[in-house]
């Protein structure tokens, strides 16, 4: 997929284009990007939980979930729902209620010789006025992070064992 189609509305705001490939098959990259578990565990270093909506297990099409964590030292909460779904290539979700904006995280996948490529385009921004463009310039490094160390989770798991312990069935 080219991130360029899927251009960004005029105005400032912070995108953020990863792709991380991963020695596993699509359909288990794809389930465990949903994978409500697995996104706890990989950003437990921000206490973040699932609090109503989907709390466990594999979220999907029209589905909602809240998250609450720590982040700047804030507590904050955000919920998001799957917009748009065709599996095992492509997912959506938007925020519903939060801090920001606006945020949308498109997440791609791609089976390449038996991997997978996987592609996260993130488009956020933060609350207006100044105070929102200074927002801008701290939230992209921190996002950009947070996003990072979980694609590395994703692959961690997804080419081990520890896939079984998240993906039953």
């Amino acid at each position: 997929m080219d991130f360029e189609r899927y251009p960004t509305a005029p105005g400032k705001m912070v995108r953020i284009e990863l792709v991380t490939d991963i020695a596993a098959p699509i359909e288990r990259c794809f389930d465990l990007s949903r994978s409500i578990d697995l996104h706890m565990a990989s950003t437990n270093w921000t206490g973040e939980r699932a609090v109503a909506g989907v709390t466990s297990g594999l979220i999907g099409l029209d589905q909602t979930v809240t998250w609450r964590g720590c982040h700047f030292g804030l507590r904050i909460q955000h919920t998001s729902r799957i917009t748009a779904f065709d599996r095992p290539v492509y997912f959506q979700d938007r925020m519903v209620r939060g801090c920001f904006r606006s945020f949308c995280h498109d997440h791609f996948f791609e089976s390449i010789l038996g991997q997978t490529r996987m592609k996260d385009l993130m488009v956020l921004e933060a609350p207006g006025g100044l105070l929102g463009s200074l927002a801008e310039s701290l939230l992209d490094g921190h996002m950009r992070s947070l996003l990072e160390r979980r694609d590395c989770s994703i692959k961690q798991v997804a080419e081990s064992d520890a896939w079984r312990s998240f993906l039953r069935g």
